[in-house]
């Protein structure tokens, strides 16, 4: 039962390591992606207060899927 025990810990505790690489991963893409201007998620932050119908669209839909669906 001791041994179990031990093992849960380690479990635990590793699991929680991974899980914070994940995050600070997570918040270093979210960083990288706004510095270099490939995404801005200020707007975002913006999309509750602008959702009526005839607000401007945040982000257009890239048209080359369907013109290859298309040909």
């Amino acid at each position: 039962m001791q041994a179990l025990r031990e093992i849960q810990g380690y479990g635990f505790f590793f699991f929680t390591v991974f899980l914070v690489i994940v995050l600070y991963s997570y918040c270093y893409h979210l960083y990288k992606s706004e510095r270099t201007g490939r995404r801005n998620y200020e707007k975002y932050s913006n999309l509750v207060l602008k959702d009526d119908l005839s607000d401007e669209i945040l982000e257009s839909v890239s048209t080359s899927k369907n013109v290859k669906k298309e040909s």
